[in-house]
């Protein structure tokens, strides 16, 4: 499907020198001379590397509409992440370096969305946010409030996140996927 090249919104995947970009930062620029343009930062799908590219209205892209799939995440196999399809049942097995870091918070049973593009999947959408349990929290410093700082804790895996003062060794939180940053106490 074409569209103008301001058209391309935050999210939009593309077909752009040869290979497939999302668009992660957008902005229209209209310059005092010569004619507006969008200034957008793109990620490849396959690599991860970045480029940022300017596209004028009379521009055509080609937006690419990606086929979802529901699955499970089921168990890691070595390098290979393995995921069952909800309505085929087929087992699908991804490369680790797919998911990238989000990889470490992956639990079995866990429900994701797989990406797809002739039939290849090409990304793997987490929930936005999981519940984890903090396995070690540091001491909080004597002044700090509650209001304005957060202390390092540890979840698995040894990932670091940062949790308000109150929050103890085995506490449950909600924490999300993409930058994994607090967001609440779990109510579990």
């Amino acid at each position: 499907m074409k569209i103008n090249g301001n058209a391309i919104k935050q999210g939009n995947v593309i077909e752009h020198k040869g290979a497939l970009w999302v668009a992660v930062k957008t902005s229209h620029v209209k310059p005092g001379k010569g004619g507006a343009f969008a200034q957008v930062e793109l990620k490849n799908l396959r690599d991860n590397t970045k480029l940022n590219e300017r596209f004028r209205s009379s521009e055509t892209v080609e937006r690419v509409i990606l086929e979802e799939k529901k699955a499970t995440y089921l168990y890691e196999d070595g390098d290979k992440l393995v995921f069952m399809d909800a309505i085929s049942f087929e087992q699908k097995f991804l490369l680790k370096e797919l998911i990238g870091e989000k990889s470490e918070l992956l639990e079995d049973g866990m429900e994701v969305i797989l990406n797809s593009f002739d039939e290849e999947v090409i990304s793997v959408d987490l929930p936005d946010t999981v519940i984890v349990e903090i396995l070690d929290a540091d001491a909080v410093v004597k002044g700090q409030t509650a209001s304005s700082s957060y202390k390092p804790a540890k979840i698995k895996n040894g990932i670091r996140i940062l949790v308000p003062p109150h929050i103890e060794k085995g506490t449950k939180v909600v924490i999300k996927t993409e930058d994994r940053s607090y967001v609440e106490r779990s109510k579990e």
